[in-house]
């Protein structure tokens, strides 16, 4: 349980955490949660018989042996797979998150007024309620609740199939200023007026050092990548059947 309150001091994994701890909390007996809780005197469970102890036993000291080759790939600096050391799949090691980098690729979305692109288009940035966007922002705490666009942001960032079905509609309602799709951002720059092209633009984000921070004020730092969709207007066939 200590494990995962401070996953969820120091991350934003939705409600992900608190699963685990109501799930925990089934293994606390009666006995133990009246010390901390106001419940009443539940009767004790009989004492179980030996042959079931001896059972137990075992099956636990056969999993702490069999958790040597897993755990010790785990602490390891070269990762392998763990199935490749047990292949009756009795133990493994285990994580919503395999691994995590250090960097992580990250989608601004951009929009503009001109209606003819050229190099001295100015583009204003769609701001985000939870993901990563401007440098200058301080990163927010959600959980439990979950940013499903952000969410859906950042997996379609890592890779264009995540984001097939989806992310052209949901451009093409910028383009129209759809409020109800407006209401999932946090800033819209065109309040007035819908854009006449939106494009979305890939950057390289990775948390800003020390020195950053204290002389750049910025908790980012990003490195453009290229262009993911390109300046897009309503009449594309990119967007206008979404």
């Amino acid at each position: 349980m200590i494990t995962q309150l401070w996953l969820v001091a120091s991350g934003n994994f939705a409600w992900l955490n608190w699963l685990t701890i109501l799930l925990a909390c089934t293994a606390i007996d009666a006995r133990s949660a009246a010390y901390f809780l106001p419940l009443a005197d539940q009767p004790a469970f009989q004492d179980p018989p030996t042959w079931f102890v001896a059972v137990v036993c075992a099956f636990t000291a056969a999993v702490v042996v069999l958790s040597y080759w897993p755990i010790r790939n785990l602490l390891s600096g070269h990762q392998r797979m763990n199935a490749s050391f047990n292949r009756y799949h009795l133990v493994n090691t285990y994580g919503a998150f395999g691994r995590i980098e250090r960097r992580r690729w990250e989608l601004v979305v951009e929009g503009t007024d001109d209606r003819h692109i050229t190099e001295q288009t100015q583009w204003q940035e769609y701001d985000f309620k939870g993901k990563p966007g401007d440098p200058h922002r301080l990163p927010r705490q959600w959980a439990p609740y979950h940013l499903r666009l952000d969410w859906l942001m950042w997996f379609a960032a890592i890779s264009p199939i995540y984001a097939r079905s989806w992310l052209g509609p949901f451009l093409r309602r910028l383009l129209i200023n759809d409020p109800d799709t407006l209401r999932l951002l946090r800033h819209n720059p065109f309040p007035d007026s819908p854009p006449a092209h939106v494009r979305v633009r890939q950057y390289l984000y990775r948390f800003s050092t020390r020195e950053e921070l204290r002389h750049d004020h910025v908790w980012w730092h990003r490195d453009a990548v290229g262009d993911y969709v390109p300046p897009t207007a309503l009449a594309s066939p990119r967007i206008r059947h979404g």
